[in-house]
């Protein structure tokens, strides 16, 4: 008889959250030279600045159709991980294919493919990291804070690299970097199933039981479970609320540089001055875990409205150097405050079988829809007010808050367990 197979070798929690937190960082590596510095590879091949605009929107206003359906897709497979490196995958070969097309469609098309691949990771490795986490004990916020500081790192070297190299690098580096997370999925990544068998096969069996017809495919059974995400209105409130506060920061991704720059601040200082505001967000997600025990999540999120609302004011007033550096300090609480509080009370308010698509829609909603819409509104508001249009986000952060003060203070989705 031939020996029992070795039992698979249990993970450290700092182990594990290191190998999570290791594939963030692939995630945010190329995140960090994508967001600043393809519109420059775009001007180089010819476009204009409406066109690069156009480019660049389309994706974040798509995701809230992309989203939910790359989650539905997902959730078709298996494991968890294999969805993230199938994603991957396409995301670096349409980086690829940018470099083997010309024209506006094209690169448009591809240029959509690639934005919503890497923009569907995040979300969907949230939901394996927050698994995982329970289940070995280890705190997700220092994974996903990996990530940050691996964004922080991009920014700083791709800033090196593309002072001395054609803008093409950029593309090469984002494709190099999504390559490096198809590996990064099935080579850090533990074998989370996307769903319970056992739970899934029993489910079908007491409905034939009880006589109510079995779900036809498991594809439809995913495509009601997402839209009943819609009737929730819990749910919905949460994610209206997400979407004003982190919607609000379109003015200041879109054009603080400008602002600041035509009043005077040195065009070194401008990343000085982003890079501050990551690191303030990777201080939150390492040592913020204490603050969101405390809290808990919905306060967490009026906290980061309040936030929001006197940063963009303050903005809106175009204050000297000396005073940006503690207004970007608040980023820990305008959008780190507002993503932790937002990922927990989502978790909290779907239940366990739609975590995928509600994250994702969650995602798709706040950083897709309402940061898309906001940053078109923003360039009417740049180039008719100046700075003075940080004012309309201050407004967008206050709805927020108004929002969020309907939230629940506890509680969770039926068959969803408090943690």
């Amino acid at each position: 008889m031939a020996p029992d197979p070795p039992a698979p070798r249990t993970l450290t929690p700092l182990a594990a959250a290191l190998r999570h937190g290791v594939f963030y960082a692939l995630i945010y590596i190329g995140a960090g030279v994508t967001v600043p510095y393809a519109p420059v590879w775009f001007r180089s091949v010819g476009l204009s600045a409406p066109q690069i605009g156009v480019i660049l929107a389309a994706p974040m206003i798509g995701r809230a159709l992309a989203g939910p359906l790359t989650a539905i897709w997902a959730d078709g497979f298996r494991l968890r991980r294999t969805a993230l490196a199938w994603i991957s995958l396409i995301t670096a070969a349409a980086y690829v294919l940018l470099l083997l097309v010309h024209g506006f469609w094209p690169w448009a098309l591809l240029w959509f493919a690639a934005a919503t691949g890497i923009s569907a990771l995040a979300p969907l490795a949230d939901v394996q990291t927050l698994i995982e986490s329970r289940r070995l004990g280890f705190q997700y916020t220092l994974s996903r804070g990996m990530g940050s500081a691996a964004y922080i790192l991009a920014n700083v070297a791709g800033g090196a690299v593309m002072a001395g190299a054609a803008p093409v690098a950029a593309i090469l580096w984002s494709a190099a970097a999504a390559g490096a997370c198809a590996v990064g999925a099935l080579a850090l990544l533990p074998p989370t199933p996307v769903r319970e068998v056992g739970r899934e096969v029993g489910r079908e069996a007491g409905r034939e039981a009880a006589g109510a017809p079995v779900s036809p495919s498991p594809s439809a059974g995913r495509w009601r479970g997402t839209l009943a995400l819609l009737r929730r209105r819990p749910l919905m409130t949460c994610l209206v609320s997400l979407s004003l506060i982190q919607g609000s920061h379109a003015f200041y991704y879109g054009f603080s540089a400008l602002a600041w720059t035509a009043h005077g601040v040195p065009t070194r200082m401008v990343g000085l001055l982003w890079g501050g505001g990551v690191v303030a967000e990777v201080v939150f997600f390492w040592w913020g875990e204490g603050l969101r025990r405390r809290l808990g999540p919905s306060r967490l999120v009026l906290i980061g409205a309040a936030g929001a609302s006197v940063r963009w004011a303050a903005l809106a007033l175009s204050p000297p150097l000396w005073l940006l550096v503690p207004l970007q300090l608040l980023h820990a609480l305008t959008f780190s405050a507002t993503y932790l509080g937002g990922l927990e009370l989502v978790e909290r308010l779907s239940p366990p079988q739609e975590a995928s698509a509600a994250q994702t829609l969650s995602a798709s909603l706040s950083f897709g829809l309402a940061m898309g819409l906001a940053t078109i509104a923003s360039g009417w508001l740049y180039a008719r007010f100046g700075s003075l249009g940080y004012g309309a986000m201050a407004l967008m952060g206050l709805a927020g808050a108004a929002v969020a003060l309907a939230l629940p203070r506890g509680g969770s989705a039926p068959g969803h367990a408090e943690h």
